[in-house]
């Protein structure tokens, strides 16, 4: 295994740094300290063929420009927050408002938007980066400064960790995520219509007009949300149900899983051969179909465009803040909380 580093570019004299992590057979993971962005993730097909199985660009300008969170680790708060504030110990805050009346993905100025501290780390049996940012007092209108790590590890099990803490002088909320699009064919060769999904959830979140959870926990139960034996994501975009509808023809929803660190996401392509299995300790996961992915942008040669990519954000449910039905994602001072996701890749031969 093996980690390399090189300085990809500059922001505000500042050194844009890439690093890449290889093991021993073919996968390889590039990121880099603007954002915690994952830029490539090469890994073998059926065939043995490796190639990159999310949504990227070639060069670094473009994820300043006009990146839809591409590759990005999210916070200080994943989703939506209705209103743009929240009251906490008899407090209330105000947040910028970047989508609507709503505060979305931590604000325009949040961790996917920031230069982290980086580096290089080296496991028994892993390569990896670790990832350090201070977020202050007053950030984007949240309490307390926090000290926030991200880990990256990929191993010789094909699986790529990502270990999240944060810590906090002052009571907040923190709910972290990542933001990879996968796209399982191969260097975006298709969209991710094809693909199968499996997910081990009963219960899904109802949105309302502006995608923020209503506070409904509805049964997936005879949906296009029961995806429990794997389904073909072609058929809950047709399905036309006024919840695939509401949010343009998809999946932009909050799974409640039953399950943890128990095979309870795995998304598949068939005509690759594929298989991503993703396993967390959080609460829930989005799924997002890029059902309002931009068209045009370069992604390594291929345009964006609607359904090119599939986001498996795993988080603490959205805006659990104003639904104390929710687990919470309240961070005490002096505490730390810490979760863990990993994604692990496969292939089928038939």
């Amino acid at each position: 295994m093996n980690i390399t580093y090189e300085k990809w570019s500059e922001l505000n004299g500042n050194d844009i740094l890439l690093f890449t992590l290889t093991n021993d057979r073919g996968i390889q993971l590039s990121a880099t300290n603007f954002g915690c962005i994952v830029t490539k993730l090469l890994v073998p097909d059926r065939m043995g063929n490796i190639e990159n199985v999310v949504l990227g660009f070639d060069r670094f300008e473009p994820y300043v420009e006009n990146a839809p969170y591409f590759g990005a680790v999210i916070g200080r708060v994943a989703g939506r927050i209705q209103g743009a504030s929240f009251e906490l110990e008899g407090a209330t805050y105000e947040l910028a408002k970047n989508e609507n009346n709503n505060h979305l993905h931590g604000g325009p100025g949040g961790f996917h938007r920031v230069l982290w501290q980086a580096e290089p780390v080296w496991g028994d049996d892993a390569v990896g980066v670790v990832f350090s940012y201070t977020s202050p007092d007053g950030e984007e209108g949240y309490p307390g400064t926090v000290d926030v790590q991200v880990a990256y590890w990929l191993n010789n099990d094909n699986e790529w960790t990502v270990t999240y803490r944060a810590r906090s002088d002052k009571t907040t909320l923190v709910n972290l995520t990542n933001h990879t699009y996968f796209n399982l064919s191969g260097n975006g060769k298709r969209d991710i219509l094809d693909h199968t999904l499996a997910i081990q959830s009963s219960r899904v979140l109802e949105l309302n007009d502006e995608l923020i959870p209503t506070g409904r926990v509805l049964d997936v139960v005879g949906t296009p949300f029961d995806l429990r034996n794997g389904t073909m994501i072609r058929e809950a975009v047709e399905s036309g149900h006024p919840q695939i509808e509401l949010v343009g023809g998809g999946y932009d929803h909050p799974f409640w899983l039953d399950l943890h660190h128990d095979m309870e996401i795995v998304l598949s392509d068939p005509e690759s051969g594929r298989t991503l299995t993703v396993e967390t300790d959080e609460a829930g996961v989005v799924v997002y179909t890029s059902n309002q992915l931009p068209e045009g942008l370069d992604l390594g040669g291929v345009p964006s465009r609607k359904y090119l990519g599939i986001c498996l954000e795993t988080q603490g449910l959205p805006d659990a803040v104003h639904h104390p039905q929710f687990p919470s994602i309240v961070l005490s001072a002096g505490k730390e909380r810490v979760s863990t996701t990993i994604y692990r890749f496969g292939v089928r031969s038939s």
